[in-house]
């Protein structure tokens, strides 16, 4: 591959300060860029707010690093880490876009993080999940698809036959995630047509 991959990182979009997955989301913005990805996200606050602003810390950062693909007809939303906003009016209909990237790594997340994984299983990307930590004695919840679909097959569709432990893969760590992208991307590399056959 001759351009840099592009890396989606999916999530709440909203975090309290200091949160854990703010932190998570902040290095792994900071360790992609500096393992030489490129980063595409939705374009607004928590997780992609997070990523965008770790991406700027990089000492690998170059201007045009981040893309945000944000939901409204206004590039002026975006969060002010965003190279380049794509507005595209779209609402929730714009997660096809950020999922349609090399990769997608999920942190945490609601319905629409749901809806990102779903498509970017539907088009046999590579997903990583944070495994997002959880206090001893709290209840199992659906508040963080990410911590749900790690280390799990989505549905039972054998959408990548050529790649036998083909899941999401979960991870803990932002270094975690960047060694699992550069071992398993380039089985990922193929893309299916978007039309016809799958």
């Amino acid at each position: 591959m001759n351009r840099r991959p592009i890396v989606a990182v999916i999530g709440d979009g909203a975090l309290p300060p200091q949160s854990e997955k703010e932190r998570f989301a902040e290095c792994l913005g900071e360790a992609l860029i500096t393992a030489g990805y490129r980063i595409i996200c939705g374009g607004l606050g928590g997780v992609m707010e997070a990523a965008a602003r770790g991406a700027h810390r990089s000492p690998r950062y170059r201007d045009g690093d981040v893309i945000g693909v944000l939901p409204g007809c206004t590039p002026d939303a975006a969060n002010e880490f965003i190279d380049i906003p794509i507005a595209t009016g779209l609402d929730h209909a714009r997660n096809f876009i950020v999922a349609n990237s090399d990769a997608v790594i999920a942190v945490g997340g609601g319905s629409g993080t749901l809806s990102e994984l779903s498509y970017a299983w539907i088009m046999r990307r590579l997903i990583l999940a944070y495994r997002v930590p959880h206090p001893a004695g709290t209840p199992d919840t659906f508040a963080d698809w990410s911590a749900v679909v790690a280390d799990k097959k989505l549905d039972d569709k054998n959408r990548c036959p050529e790649i036998p432990d083909d899941r999401i893969f979960g991870v803990d760590t932002p270094e975690e995630a960047v060694r699992l992208l550069g071992k398993n991307l380039p089985l990922y590399a193929g893309r299916p047509p978007c039309a016809g056959k799958r």
